[in-house]
């Protein structure tokens, strides 16, 4: 995958907004950047998150609580730190703010359950061309300076949803949509929603691991300067 911004975003939904912005900005240390109006009645909190953009899906509506996705836990680098320290937001997302190199750990990682750790290393490494790291109990690939981190574990979905509330999706920025979307899908993606431009911001697709959780692919106008398809 060429990627266009050497880190990994991570987008979860909310429907307890107040308390889940003052934990992010607060307790986490992940400085607010901007609110993105996504569509009418969502807006995306956008958070930097060491590099990262930590997505905070709010809604006009309230939205059902869902099942969780194989996305467990955001993982920091935070200077200062000589021990991982354990958190978790007021919806229950986790966090770890860990020491800068602790398991190859320099910027983010993000913590995945899985059901097949065999067909999740196929997955990463021949659909999505990451290369691989060691991880104890599991495996480790890196896109950029985020390692993603796969684990087994008898709790992970079969067929994860985008709707719920939590952890719901991560996205990677790429130079071009429409190549590496086919690229994933050849290669056995799954694919959730075709290659789509949203007015002069991005020109975005969706892809499904083998247990169903959602990929965003983005190619971002302001990182590569166009939307054009190819």
């Amino acid at each position: 995958m060429d990627l266009a911004k050497p880190r990994v975003d991570i987008g979860m939904s909310t429907n307890n907004l107040d308390d889940v912005l003052a934990f992010w900005q607060g307790e986490a240390g992940t400085p607010f950047d901007h609110v993105l109006r996504i569509r009418r009645g969502q807006d995306q909190h956008r958070h930097d998150a060491n590099g990262s953009v930590l997505k905070i899906n709010a809604y006009a509506e309230p939205i059902p609580k869902g099942e969780p996705t194989g996305y467990r836990e955001l993982l920091l680098a935070r200077e200062g730190r000589s021990a991982p320290r354990l958190l978790a937001d007021p919806d229950g997302n986790r966090l770890a703010l860990v020491p800068p190199g602790w398991r190859g750990i320099t910027q983010a990682g993000i913590r995945l359950a899985v059901r097949s750790l065999e067909a999740h290393r196929a997955f990463y490494a021949g659909a999505l061309g990451l290369p691989e790291e060691p991880w104890p109990g599991g495996a480790a690939f890196r896109a950029g300076e985020t390692l993603i981190i796969l684990k087994p574990q008898e709790d992970a979905p079969s067929d994860a949803q985008m709707a719920g509330t939590g952890w719901r999706y991560i996205t990677f920025q790429v130079f071009r949509v429409d190549a590496e979307h086919a690229r994933v899908l050849a290669a056995g993606g799954r694919e959730a929603m075709p290659p789509t431009t949203l007015g002069t911001t991005a020109r975005i697709s969706m892809v499904r691991d083998p247990d169903g959780n959602w990929i965003e692919l983005s190619q971002r106008a302001s990182l590569v300067g166009t939307l054009e398809a190819g």
